[in-house]
């Protein structure tokens, strides 16, 4: 991995790490959120601004914050000069609400307003993104964290969202077009040549205990993380909490994957996304002061999470990736394919019923990773004992590796299934379930 931007004047630009809009809180009345071009600082201060996209007027856009069990109902307002529809990825909402043209909803056209409203059942840490040419609406912008608060908060000083992604950039900061390039949709996909973090606080304490929601918002880069300055443990995957806390020793996140942890402050906190040529610096902590009054103590998992637990599988169905770059060839016609077959088709990959347990075989046929999202639903990782492993919503499944997964379809409807690398996604590698 290499990323080109100058490295002396990115790391100049830590001490004005970018924070992240204030939340916006559920209540009675429903939350706004305008689709619309904006201009943001990425580049370091003093350097080029960037035209984007976001909503109300900054990218990303607000964090959202809602109860687990309280009705958000957000007001999407298209402000753009090209269609948009609005996903709430990882939420076990009603099919209607999932933001998905052509399989949920229509487009919500340029001028108009969809009013989404669902009640997320499960505390945890989610995002918005477009799901209408998300390849390109995602790449420029259109990102935004949404947290769903448990009533039983953990012992923390402090909550502080991190929202990774990359872009890539003229030396002057407009972004580069290049969305559709065949060379990058046929290998890893549209990547960045500049990454950072955007933190929703950036201040702590020597001594605070801090809950960190990590959130790999880009289109198409797996991060390899590193955090320092930090003591302590992961407590959640993809939302769902860790039924016991675990050392975070590998901080990979696939795109849409995210991973809460509870740390302790140790020292300056930075952030830093590993690669070959060494640390490449994503954001900094400002750490002034200490904590005196925290006392030591372990740290606690999370609330459980309230999902029915798998019973023997009914069918076992197996996905194969086919296509790319020195992939393997396929009957689709476009670049990638799943079960030789490009782009959603009229029959869906497989049909369920209601709270019916289904086990997957995920083969990795291609030259190339894939993160593979199931929406509505979360499902197991199978351990190698044939186990339900970590429940998560999306899964990395790497280059000519395989991964089976179990998922209990207890949520009715149409449902997408997909790459989240978004290049491979609209180069082909899309299908649907149907549960009913």
């Amino acid at each position: 991995m290499r990323l080109a931007m100058n490295r002396r004047d990115f790391l100049a630009s830590v001490s004005a790490t970018t924070i992240l809009p204030m939340p916006a809180l559920a209540g009675q009345a429903p939350l706004r959120l305008r689709a619309e071009a904006v201009t943001q600082q990425i580049l370091p201060a003093g350097d080029g601004t960037t035209p984007m996209l976001g909503f109300n007027g900054s990218m990303p856009g607000p964090e959202l914050r809602v109860h687990r069990g309280e009705r958000l109902m957000i007001n999407v307002e298209n402000g753009l000069e090209e269609g948009t529809a609005v996903h709430w990825h990882g939420i076990r909402l009603e099919n209607k609400m999932d933001g998905v043209p052509m399989l949920t909803q229509k487009t919500i056209n340029p001028g108009d307003t969809y009013t989404y409203s669902f009640v997320p059942p499960d505390a945890g840490t989610y995002w918005y993104h477009s799901h209408y040419i998300s390849h390109k609406q995602v790449a420029r912008g259109m990102i935004g964290a949404l947290i769903v608060e448990d009533d039983r908060r953990p012992d923390i000083d402090q909550d502080i969202t991190v929202l990774l992604s990359d872009w890539r950039m003229r030396e002057d900061g407009s972004l580069i077009d290049d969305y559709t390039n065949m060379h990058s949709a046929s290998h890893s996909g549209y990547m960045g040549n500049f990454a950072r973090a955007f933190l929703s606080r950036s201040q702590v304490q020597i001594g605070d205990r801090v809950r960190l929601r990590l959130i790999n918002a880009a289109t198409n880069r797996v991060f390899s993380m590193a955090v320092s300055g930090v003591s302590g443990q992961a407590v959640a995957l993809d939302g769902m909490a860790l039924p016991k806390t675990r050392p975070f020793l590998d901080l990979t996140l696939a795109p849409a994957q995210r991973i809460d942890l509870i740390v302790d402050i140790t020292g300056p906190v930075a952030f830093d996304m590993i690669g070959r040529q060494g640390p490449y610096r994503l954001a900094d902590l400002v750490v002034e002061g200490v904590n005196t009054s925290r006392q030591a103590s372990p740290i606690m998992a999370l609330s459980p999470y309230d999902l029915p637990r798998p019973s023997k599988p009914t069918q076992h169905l197996t996905l194969t990736m086919m296509g790319g770059a020195m992939g393997r060839r396929h009957d689709g016609d476009n670049v990638w394919a799943f079960n030789n077959v490009s782009d959603l088709p009229i029959d869906p990959f497989g049909s369920f019923k209601r709270g019916e347990t289904v086990r997957m075989t995920l083969v990795n046929d291609t030259a190339f990773a894939h993160a593979v999202h199931l929406h509505g639903h979360h499902f197991f990782e199978v351990n190698s004992d044939g186990t339900p492993g970590d429940l998560r919503d999306t899964t990395l499944v790497g280059a000519g590796k395989s991964r089976d997964v179990i998922c209990v379809f207890d949520n009715p409807g149409r449902w997408l299934l997909h790459c989240h690398m978004l290049s491979h996604a609209v180069g082909g590698m899309r299908t649907w379930v149907n549960v009913a």
